[in-house]
């Protein structure tokens, strides 16, 4: 079994790779998705030791959250559950804005607990910074919950240096769940460092941009399709950085998912803050394939040779469309 990693100074030992879920069963934003499978994978991963699942109570209008339930019956004691909330939403399934108060976070809290049918979440956290509420009294309702026994943990998605600072100082934060890949590196500039300082860990998301490095071809009902970086002529320029990911794999007899992960990986070390990349594999061969990543390790010349090959600043598009980009407060 590979080394745990601790989330943070003050987080529990997890798994150095977390499974994400969203594009797992009924209502994936990844095109179809068969709940069986997600199941499978899902049991595969507590198999293999993967501790840390990450799921959120507006995937899937709470389908994944159920999901998720399903899956932990009789495994419970082996997994690390983490949820993000406060997306509101239609009954079409719009995005309709965003609610962390100390009201809406404890009954987000209620449903989800319930919808995942256990006593507790391990890892609580906003999925965004809601601009009306200060984060004080988001983090201070979590603690709220925390000291009530239905949350171990709390974490934060998405939010910058400030808002980390001000957070930590009303209760300790176990990790930050940002993007970060080859082609997403904003996080270097400021808020790593700050991780490092303040003892907070980072759970990577879209280490694989969302399957742009590695060439996922997309569903006609995939929300990828919508997204800057695979659209239209973006997806066209973007697949130069495909093929050169695919060749320095290649000539090092690795998956370039295989390789996007160990990049990150040794990112961590060098930047001296613990990192855990939350993966979304589907399958079961797609989990596979992914742990067998912890066995690709990168020397700082590879890492260089890498960076070059696939520069950050010759990727096409933003990660997020105009409006939602507007939204990031890591992005401030």
């Amino acid at each position: 079994m590979s080394q745990h990693v601790t989330l943070g100074a003050t987080g529990p030992s997890v798994f150095p790779i977390a499974l994400g879920c969203m594009s797992m069963g009924a209502g994936s934003w990844y095109g179809p998705a068969d709940d069986d499978a997600g199941i499978a994978t899902i049991h595969a991963a507590l198999e293999r030791g993967v501790n840390v699942i990450d799921t959120g109570d507006f995937y899937g209008m709470g389908k994944n959250e159920l999901l998720v339930g399903r899956a932990l019956q009789g495994r419970r004691d082996r997994a690390l559950v983490s949820v993000k909330y406060g997306a509101l939403r239609g009954p079409d399934g719009a995005i309709l804005g965003f609610d962390a108060s100390p009201r809406a976070t404890k009954t987000a809290l209620a449903y989800s607990l319930s919808r995942l049918g256990v006593d507790h979440v391990d890892i609580y956290r906003p999925s965004r910074l809601d601009p009306k509420v200060p984060i004080e009294d988001t983090v201070g309702a979590i603690a709220d919950l925390v000291k009530a026994g239905y949350v171990r943990y709390i974490g934060l998605s998405e939010v910058g240096v400030e808002t980390l600072r001000r957070a930590a100082k009303v209760h300790p934060i176990c990790d930050v769940q940002l993007e970060y890949s080859l082609v997403s590196r904003g996080p270097e500039a400021a808020i790593i460092p700050a991780l490092a300082e303040l003892g907070v860990a980072m759970t990577a998301y879209g280490v694989l941009s969302r399957g742009l490095l590695t060439g996922s071809k997309l569903a006609a009902n995939d929300h990828r399709n919508h997204m800057p970086r695979f659209a239209g002529a973006n997806g066209e320029h973007n697949g130069k950085l495909v093929d050169a990911l695919a060749g320095v794999a290649a000539a090092k007899a690795v998956s370039p998912a295989q390789l996007a992960i160990a990049w990150v990986r040794a990112k961590a070390a060098a930047q001296r803050v613990t990192i855990v990349p939350t993966m979304g594999a589907r399958t079961p061969q797609q989990l596979a394939d992914t742990l067998a990543a912890l066995a690709v390790t990168l020397t700082a010349a590879e890492v260089a040779e890498l960076e070059a090959a696939v520069p950050a600043s010759q990727v096409a598009g933003a990660r997020y469309p105009a409006q939602a980009m507007a939204s990031l407060d890591s992005e401030r």
